[in-house]
């Protein structure tokens, strides 16, 4: 687990396990196993589309998300994306974040990448490859699959803040 930002951590299932047990901590689970499936009860390959909480869980003092590292960005959810970074401002001031998917290396470092992008200014904005060289500072563990790689590629401007 790494803090990439005061408040604001990454890291891997091992690292939520354990603050999980803990106080003080706002839990962002940034993947579809096994948290998502443990929240809705669902066995078979995924969540019923039908169910109010297909892509995203609120849980007391977490956010559960139905995201898988799928290597096309057509499967990344911007609501799913949006709600993560909402859920740190909402809770970063008075709590510690962890933002964690099952290997800390692609989607809940993202999830982080972005919040920085729109809410501080300690990414370099000037380019794409520059975000992704002052993150990897950060967060060296930084190495996003194809799809959520495509979705920053696709979406990284929207998320620009005047921070």
């Amino acid at each position: 687990m790494i803090e990439v930002y005061p408040h604001l951590f990454v890291g891997n299932e091992n690292d939520a396990t354990t603050v999980l047990r803990e106080n003080g901590w706002y839990i962002i689970h940034a993947c579809k196993e096994p948290y998502h499936r443990q929240a809705l009860g669902y066995s078979g390959r995924g969540a019923p589309n039908s169910h109010p909480e297909y892509l995203i869980a609120k849980r007391d003092g977490r956010l559960i998300l139905n995201l898988v590292d799928a290597p096309d960005p057509a499967y990344i959810s911007k609501e799913i994306m949006d709600a993560a970074v909402n859920a740190i401002v909402e809770n970063i001031s008075d709590k510690k974040v962890l933002v964690h998917c099952n290997q800390g290396m692609s989607r809940s470092p993202t999830i982080a990448l972005l919040y920085l992008l729109k809410h501080t200014n300690v990414l370099k904005t000037d380019d794409l490859a520059s975000v992704h060289e002052t993150f990897l500072g950060l967060y060296p563990l930084y190495n996003p699959a194809g799809g959520v790689a495509g979705f920053v590629e696709k979406n990284w401007l929207d998320y620009v803040g005047t921070a």
